[in-house]
């Protein structure tokens, strides 16, 4: 229920500034938002990009070409409902931000709960995981560029990178080749089945892992999902 309410917040925003010629969206996230961010995907084993968190700065979920601005990451709930009471605004108060049967209200209150847990120390973790989150993901494009070769629906690559770089070129290779963007541990059961020199398919794509170069093609529509085919 609260991701298809974000995603028509989010629709709802874009279609606002796009119709007003506004270049971004800045949104007010802070630090206690994103150290509950980064305690959900602890709690599901997300790997760097996941526990990087909220980024100050991306794209706005369905309009690409639209900046989403995060500029209040560094401040805390408290600091931030002190400044918008000074002004005399009055901020919106929506009632599931208090409802326990959603995963952020339960991790909120058990974060409160928690005083040996420092949100702000948590959000500055995930700043230092986005740098990175960066890194791995300058490796995997040099890593692309320099030992991935081919054309449309068939790529060899000859991995010489570390396991972090190869979970990010085996995802782009999906996206290259596949029909979906995979999730981590589909990724990761991949990865293991090619290094163990199986022939796998993940999301519309097949990987030869008998020798070296692994060679990826388009597999055919039925075939579908990490186990060995």
């Amino acid at each position: 229920m609260q991701e298809r309410a974000r995603t028509a917040r989010y629709t709802a925003l874009a279609d606002w500034a796009l119709a007003r010629g506004l270049r971004a969206i800045a949104t007010a996230h802070h630090a206690d938002d994103q150290a509950e961010t980064m305690a959900m995907r602890l709690n599901r084993g997300a790997g760097v990009r996941g526990l990087a968190g909220m980024r100050a700065r991306s794209q706005v979920p369905g309009a690409p070409q639209l900046p989403l601005l995060r500029p209040l990451l560094g401040w805390r709930r408290a600091e931030l409902a002190e400044a918008i009471a000074a002004t005399g605004l009055v901020a919106a108060n929506d009632p599931s931000n208090r409802d326990p049967r959603f995963e952020r209200v339960r991790i909120r209150h058990g974060l409160a709960a928690s005083d040996w847990l420092d949100p702000a120390g948590l959000a500055r973790s995930a700043a230092h995981l986005a740098d990175a989150d960066e890194a791995i993901a300058w490796a995997a494009t040099r890593e692309w560029a320099e030992r991935v070769e081919g054309g449309p629906g068939d790529l060899t690559w000859a991995p010489q990178a570390p396991r972090a770089v190869r979970l990010r070129v085996l995802a782009r290779i999906v996206v290259e080749l596949g029909t979906s963007e995979p999730r981590g541990a589909e990724l990761a059961r991949w990865l293991a089945a090619l290094e163990s020199g199986a022939v796998a398919t993940l999301a519309g794509v097949r990987g030869d892992g008998e020798k070296v170069p692994w060679r990826f093609v388009t597999a055919a529509p039925h075939r579908h999902g990490p186990a060995p085919s």
